[in-house]
């Protein structure tokens, strides 16, 4: 989505990227359905998003092909979540990046504010936004978990685009 106007076509990479990954709001909702939460109504509460801008958001990201709509079966009624494509699962390593240079540059404002990057193949921290710095193998959505205390008090397994198998059935039961 354009911030101040469309750069979708231009001579730079960073500008192209930034036409779809350059809104706030879009790095946040990433992070909401990697950590699992991709679901209109929780996304909303967790980041205290209007409706039209969530909206908005949220069909930005499934025309960019970042995320997908899947749905699932509510009490009798069916409901959609968002859930990540490979294209925005290979969206963790900015997510990462911003997440280490926040940690590095900008004031938490409580001890419990802090975010870690975790390998969970190895169990320990990295300071890298795509190769544990512990080990040494490359993170993938699939074996970093994030560890957020304002969310809980254990790391937090990211969420991994769906396989191929899982993608031929259409309904996700909650």
């Amino acid at each position: 989505m354009p911030l101040r106007s469309d750069w979708s076509s231009k001579n730079c990479s960073l500008a192209r990227g930034l036409d779809v990954l350059g809104d706030p709001w879009t790095s946040l909702i990433l992070r909401e359905v990697f950590f699992g939460n991709g679901r209109f109504d929780a996304m909303k509460q967790r980041l205290g998003i209007a409706d039209a801008v969530l909206s908005k958001r949220l069909g930005t990201l499934v025309a960019a092909g970042l995320l997908e709509r899947r749905n699932y079966c509510d009490g009798g009624r069916t409901r959609q979540e968002y859930v990540l494509t490979a294209k925005g699962e290979d969206t963790l390593p900015i997510l990462n990046a911003l997440i280490l240079w926040s940690e590095k540059y900008v004031e938490a404002p409580a001890e419990r504010a802090h975010m870690r990057i975790i390998h969970a193949e190895c169990g320990n921290p990295t300071s890298s936004a795509d190769t544990c710095t512990h080990c040494g193998k490359p993170l993938t959505a699939a074996n970093t978990s994030w560890h957020s205390l304002t969310r809980t008090p254990d790391p937090v397994p990211l969420a991994t685009a769906p396989s191929a198998t899982a993608l031929s059935g259409t309904e996700i039961r909650p």
